[in-house]
């Protein structure tokens, strides 16, 4: 079993930042890929940005040299730095992973709310 806790959403007003956080626990022996994810209400789930257990990143087109993705190996934490937040990045933030336990298998968070308004 994997737990995902993430951390750090809020209300913000445009252009402004937001450092989200996600914790893996649980039985791991190692984790390949982390990312996070959004879904905003009535609309499909999609990738905002994910990080191989190398460091190599990828982000969605609408988020790119806005949104930086990182991670801490050695503690299972996986970060999002949001700047120039727009409205339309409003959503609800879930946290992935691909994780050995020791199969590799996929493992959501529960999310965070992160609203972009004035």
């Amino acid at each position: 079993q994997v737990q995902l806790v993430e951390s750090g959403g809020g209300l913000v007003q445009p252009g402004g930042s937001l450092r989200l956080s996600c914790a893996a626990s649980g039985s791991i022996f190692s984790i390949n890929v982390m990312a996070w994810y959004r879904q905003a209400p009535g609309k499909q789930r999609e990738l905002v940005a994910r990080i191989t257990s190398g460091g190599s990143t990828n982000y969605a087109d609408s988020v790119k040299g806005r949104f930086t993705i990182s991670r801490e190996n050695a503690k299972n934490m996986l970060y999002l730095q949001m700047n120039s937040l727009k409205p339309e990045d409003t959503a609800m933030y879930l946290c992935f992973t691909n994780a050995n336990v020791p199969y590799a298998s996929n493992w959501w968070g529960q999310g965070t709310q992160v609203t972009v308004s004035s």
